[in-house]
C-alpha cells in the first residue's frame, strides 16, 4: 500500500502525476539537486600533468580551474539533498563487470540513504564505438558506420551496445554524434557519420532506434553547430548564418527526436554568431521543444557551463553561467555540479529567479527517473556482473560492422591478392592495432594511462590479420615510421624489406587521441590533409623500389591522396573499423570479402581540399579559370568500387509535373554484370535549377543498399514527396517552391547515370515539422520475362 504523501512511488498511476506529486514534496535544494551530477574518481585529474600518451584524460590547460572546482566538494556533501545523474562510473578507469556493478551499487546505496526520497541517480556512459568500458567491444567509429550506408545494421549494432549497458546498471548513453562534417581538417571527424544530412539523418536515427529500443537513453550531440567551426578549431567559433544551420546541420537532430523517439540532447561547446549553445534559448526552447516537440532532457557538455564564464566570456562567473544555461533550456549539468549549485536556491529565495524554472528542468529529470523505474518502491541497485561484454555475437557484429564499411577505392593491378609469396607490411599503422579505434573507445581514451594493462580485449594489429589470411605466405615487416613526426630513420630497412618481396602493404593513416595526443579525435585539429608526418613520403619511396605497394589508409578523416593514388597498385580506405578491423581489411586483400564500403566524405585531391563537402552552391565547384584552385576531389561522395561491377539504368518517372504538396516515384535497376556476388548502394540525388536562394548543386535525399547475385538484376523505387526538396528561403521560412527539379539515380554523387526532370507547379508552400523528412524506397526481384515479379525484399526506410 503506498501511503498519501508518497503516490509518486505508486507505479500505477501516469508518470506526469507522479511527478507532480514528487515535486510537491520536495523542498527547493532537493529540486536542484536532481539538477546535478558526480564524476566520483575524477577529481585526481585536477592535479593530474598530462603527458605525451595520455590520450584520455580532459585536463588540459583551460579544465584545470574547471576540474580543481568540481574536485573541492566531497561526494557525502554533493549528495546531501540527491543527485540527478552518475557520471562514468565504469569509463573513467579500468574495472571489470563485476566491479563495476559493485561500486555502482555502493555509491547508489549512498545516494539513496542520503536524501529524504530515497531516489537513486540516473547512470551515464560514453558509447561512441561502443561501451566505453575495459573489456567491452570496440565497434567502428561512427565514419565508418557512415560508410555501410546501412541503417539497419547500424541499429541492431547500437542494441547490442545497448543491451551490454543496461545488463551493467547503465541508463543513459551519450551517443550519437549528428554533427554533419563541414571541414575534414576537423579532429571530431571520426566521431560523425559524415558530410550529408540525409545520410547523417538516416543512420544517427537508426541508432538512436537501437538504443531506445532497450531502455538506454539515447544523447544527441553536439547541439549545434559544433562541426562547422572557423578553420576547423575544436571549440572554434561558428560563422555561419541560419539558412546553413537550418538547411545542413539541424536535419540530423530534427530526424533523430521526432522520428528516431530521442529523449537527450547534449548542447554543443561553440558559438554559433556570437551566441554559445548553451545559453541559445532560441535552439534550446523555442525550436527543440517549441517546434520539434521534443519533451526530454538537455544536458550539458562536459563543463560546457563553466566554459561560458572561462571561455566564451559570457557570464561573470559560474553562478552567473548556470542561470543563464537554466533559463535556455539546460536541464541537468555534466559530470559534476559547478552552475546548478546551492546558490540557485538563494537566487530563487531572493527573488532573481522563477522557481518555475527550477520545477522546469526537475520535472524533465524525474520523469525519465519514473520511466525508468527509479522512483518505484521496490528498486534496488541494478546490473549484474557476469555479463561477456565482447561476446562472440558481439564480435560477430562488429566484424559485419567492419567488412561492410571498409571502401576499395582503386583495385588498381595488385587486388585481390592472389598467390603472392613473399608479402612485406609496412607502416606505422601495420603492427599497432590502436589505429583501428576512435578516440572514445576505451583503449585509446582510458588505457594509455594504463600501459600494463594492454588493450583489454583481443584486438590483431594487420599484420597479424595478414599472417592469418596468407598462412602460406612469407610475410615480413619494418615499421618505417611513426604516424607523425619528422623521423625518417626508418625508411631504409622499409624499402628493403618491400623491395626482397613481390608484394607490400603500407599502412597509412591515423592514431586516434585527445587534445594533441594523437592525429585524429577531440582536439587533434589537422592544419592541412596531407597524410601527417612523413608517411607520404614513404609511400613516395616505396613505390619507387619497383614493387607493387597496396596503400591502406586507416583514418579517422579523409586525407588528400592525389599524390599517393598514381603510386598505388591497389587503394583502400578504412575509417577505423574498431577491434575486427585487421580480419576484414585483410579478407579484402585476398578477395574472400566482396568490399562495398562508400564514401560517406569526399576524398580530396591536394592537401588544401577545400571546401570540405559536396555540398556546394554553384560558386563553390570548379569555377573554370575564375579561380586558380580547383576543389574537385579525388574520389566523390558516396563512391566506393568492388570486384565486381553494376549497371544502373532504366530510368522510370511516374509523373514529369506535380504539384507543390504532391509526390513522384522514382524507378532504376541495378545489375550485377560482374562474376561475383556484391553489394551496390543505389543513390537518388535532387538539383533545384532555379531557386529564390543558392542551393547545393546536388544532394543525396534517397538511397539503399542492394545486394546482388552475379547476373542478377533489381528494381529500386523511391517515393519523392515535393517537402524533400524543401530549403530555407530568403525569408527564413523552410518552403516547397514551384519549379523544375533535376531527378539524379547512380551509384555516386559524380556517377549519375540516369537523369530527368520533374516540375512543381502551384504556388510557394511553407512546411515544418510535419513535412516528409524520409524518402522510402523499396528493393523487388527485376520483372522476369512473363512479366511477373518473384517476392518483395523491402529496403531500409
Amino acid at each position: 500500500m503506498i501511503a498519501p504523501d508518497r503516490r509518486w512511488q505508486d507505479p500505477s498511476l501516469p508518470v506526469a502525476d507522479r511527478v507532480d506529486a514528487l515535486l510537491d514534496e520536495m523542498t527547493l535544494a532537493e529540486k536542484v539537486a536532481q539538477l546535478g551530477s558526480r564524476w566520483v574518481g575524477n577529481e585526481t585529474l585536477a592535479t593530474h600533468q598530462p603527458d605525451p600518451d595520455d590520450a584520455g584524460t580532459h585536463n588540459v590547460a583551460p579544465l584545470q580551474d574547471v576540474l580543481a572546482a568540481a574536485g573541492k566538494l566531497a561526494f557525502e556533501e554533493a549528495i546531501r539533498s540527491g543527485l540527478g545523474h552518475l557520471t562514468r562510473v565504469y569509463g573513467s578507469r579500468p574495472v571489470t563487470p563485476e566491479e563495476g556493478v559493485a561500486e555502482l551499487a555502493r555509491l547508489q546505496g549512498e545516494i539513496v540513504r542520503n536524501n529524504r526520497f530515497g531516489i537513486p541517480a540516473l547512470v551515464h556512459e560514453e558509447c561512441l564505438t561502443g561501451f566505453t568500458t575495459f573489456g567491452a567491444t570496440v565497434y567502428p567509429t561512427a565514419i565508418a558506420w557512415g560508410a555501410t550506408f546501412d541503417p539497419g545494421l547500424v541499429e541492431r549494432m547500437a542494441a547490442a551496445i545497448g543491451r551490454d549497458m543496461r545488463a551493467v546498471g547503465v541508463h543513459q548513453g551519450l551517443s550519437p554524434v549528428l554533427d554533419v562534417v563541414r571541414d575534414y581538417r576537423w579532429g571530431r571527424v571520426e566521431e560523425t557519420i559524415g558530410e550529408d544530412p540525409y545520410l547523417v539523418a538516416m543512420v544517427g536515427s537508426a541508432y538512436v532506434r537501437g538504443l531506445e529500443s532497450v531502455g538506454i537513453i539515447a544523447t544527441l550531440k553536439h547541439f549545434a553547430g559544433y562541426s562547422a567551426s572557423r578553420a576547423a578549431r575544436n571549440h572554434g567559433p561558428v560563422p555561419i548564418g541560419r539558412r546553413e544551420l537550418m538547411d545542413m546541420i539541424l536535419p540530423p537532430f530534427e530526424m533523430a527526436v521526432t522520428l528516431g523517439g530521442a529523449r537527450s540532447v547534449m548542447n554543443s561547446y561553440s558559438d554559433v554568431d556570437g551566441v554559445p549553445a548553451a545559453v541559445d534559448s532560441w535552439l534550446l526552447t523555442d525550436l527543440l521543444r517549441g517546434e520539434w516537440g521534443f519533451t526530454g532532457t538537455v544536458v550539458s557538455d562536459y563543463w560546457a557551463i563553466a566554459f561560458l564564464e572561462t571561455m566564451h566570456q559570457v557570464a561573470a562567473d559560474s553562478d552567473d553561467a548556470g542561470i543563464q544555461a537554466l533559463r535556455a533550456g539546460i536541464d541537468v549539468e555534466l559530470p559534476d555540479t559547478l552552475g546548478f549549485g546551492p546558490h540557485l536556491v538563494d537566487r530563487v529565495t531572493r527573488g532573481e529567479l522563477p522557481e518555475s524554472l527550477i520545477d522546469r528542468a526537475a520535472r524533465r529529470l524525474l520523469t525519465q527517473k519514473a520511466e525508468l523505474g527509479l522512483l518505484d518502491p521496490d528498486w534496488q541497485p541494478e546490473g549484474r556482473g557476469d555479463v561477456e561484454l565482447d561476446s562472440a555475437d558481439n564480435r560477430a557484429l562488429a566484424r559485419e560492422l567492419a567488412e561492410s564499411s571498409i571502401i576499395l577505392l582503386d583495385a588498381g593491378t595488385a587486388l585481390p591478392v592472389t598467390g603472392a609469396r613473399r608479402i612485406a607490411v609496412v607502416g606505422p599503422g601495420a603492427d599497432d592495432p590502436r589505429v583501428f579505434m576512435g578516440c572514445y573507445s576505451f583503449p585509446n581514451h582510458v588505457l594509455p594511462r594504463h600501459p600494463d594493462l594492454g588493450l583489454g580485449l583481443d584486438a590483431p594489429s594487420l599484420l597479424d590479420g595478414l599472417r592469418a589470411e596468407f598462412p602460406d605466405a612469407e610475410i615480413t615487416h619494418a615499421q618505417g615510421c611513426d604516424v607523425r613526426g619528422e623521423d625518417r630513420s626508418g625508411f631504409a630497412a622499409a624499402v628493403t624489406t618491400a623491395r626482397e618481396a613481390e608484394l607490400c602493404v603500407v599502412v597509412v593513416g591515423d592514431r586516434a587521441g585527445m587534445f594533441g595526443h594523437g592525429t585524429s579525435g577531440e582536439g587533434c585539429d589537422a592544419e592541412d590533409l596531407r597524410l601527417p608526418g612523413v608517411q607520404e613520403d614513404l609511400v613516395g619511396e616505396l613505390a619507387a623500389t619497383g614493387t607493387p605497394v597496396v596503400v591502406v589508409v586507416v583514418s579517422g578523416r579523409p586525407y588528400a591522396l592525389g599524390v599517393v593514388r598514381p603510386q598505388a597498385a591497389g587503394l583502400i580506405q578504412a575509417f577505423m573499423p574498431g577491434e575486427e578491423g585487421a580480419g576484414a581489411i585483410s579478407r579484402i586483400i585476398s578477395g574472400r570479402v566482396q568490399p562495398g564500403g562508400k564514401l560517406p566524405v569526399q576524398i580530396p585531391r591536394g592537401a588544401g581540399g577545400q571546401p570540405g563537402t559536396y555540398l556546394q552552391p554553384p560558386l563553390g565547384t570548379d569555377s573554370q579559370g575564375i579561380s586558380n584552385l580547383d576543389p574537385t576531389p579525388l574520389f566523390p561522395f558516396g563512391y566506393g568500387t568492388s570486384y565486381t561491377t553494376f549497371e544502373v539504368g532504366e530510368l522510370r518517372i511516374s509523373d514529369v509535373e506535380i504539384p507543390t504538396d504532391g509526390e513522384f516515384t522514382v524507378a532504376v535497376r541495378v545489375h550485377n554484370t560482374g562474376a561475383r556476388a556484391g553489394s551496390e548502394v543505389v543513390q537518388l540525388y535532387l538539383h533545384d535549377v532555379l531557386a529564390q536562394v543558392t542551393r547545393p548543386v546536388k544532394q543525396l535525399a534517397g538511397f539503399v543498399r542492394v545486394r546482388l547475385e552475379a547476373g542478377e538484376s533489381k528494381d529500386v523505387q523511391f517515393q519523392v514527396h515535393a517537402d524533400r526538396t524543401a530549403f530555407t528561403g530568403r525569408d527564413l521560412r523552410r518552403i516547397v517552391e514551384p519549379g523544375d527539379v533535376e531527378v539524379l539515380v547512380g551509384t555516386s554523387a559524380n556517377d549519375l547515370p540516369c537523369r530527368a526532370v520533374v516540375r512543381l507547379t502551384g504556388a510557394v508552400r511553407t512546411v515544418g515539422v510535419g513535412r516528409r523528412l524520409v524518402t522510402p524506397v523499396e528493393v523487388s526481384p527485376a520483372l522476369d520475362p512473363a512479366g511477373q515479379r518473384r517476392g518483395t525484399d523491402a529496403g531500409q526506410l
